[in-house]
């Protein structure tokens, strides 16, 4: 065995690797040149005006994609709520109108926030079928309306003869 760092890798067979400065000696004041000469270097080709390439599309979200995420938001919000509700499991009374209950705190503070979330969507629901129902009635209005009966000329009726 050598002491020699480039022969290191003599134990697998592989030779060192051969550099041109390992070949020549270099000295300080003449020019460095390579040992292999540089390879000609053609004149570049004159480019082409490349077209604009043409984006992607992007995938449109469909109805499936959204119902996975409505049911995925469903799910996490219900898990919430069930940590929610065994968090608060302290029975609390309550009086409502003269009737009185028991309940855990968990699902009393849910009744009520259900209560309150109703308090604002039935209001809001009829004003929206109040609001359809006023743009109908705009969009019958809008439309051409065949001329009325009364606005033609009547037309003599043809006599019939009764059967004989």
């Amino acid at each position: 065995m050598t002491s020699d760092p480039d022969f290191a890798d003599s134990a697998q067979g592989a030779p060192p690797p051969v550099t041109p400065a390992a070949t020549a000696p270099v000295s300080p004041t003449a020019p460095v040149s390579p040992a292999v000469p540089p390879a000609p270097v053609a004149p570049a080709a004159p480019t082409k005006p490349t077209k604009p390439t043409k984006a992607a599309k992007p995938v449109e979200r469909s109805r499936l994609g959204g119902l996975w995420v409505v049911l995925t938001s469903g799910a996490v919000v219900l898990l919430v709520l069930l940590i929610f509700i065994l968090e608060n499991g302290q029975h609390v009374d309550i009086a409502f109108f003269g009737a009185h209950g028991n309940l855990p705190l968990g699902v009393a503070l849910l009744l009520a926030a259900i209560f309150g979330i109703l308090l604002v969507v039935v209001p809001g629901g009829g004003r929206m079928v109040q609001l359809r129902m006023a743009a109908r009635r705009q969009a019958r209005r809008a439309r051409p309306q065949p001329p009325a009966q009364q606005d033609r000329p009547r037309q003599p009726e043809a006599q019939h003869s009764p059967p004989q």
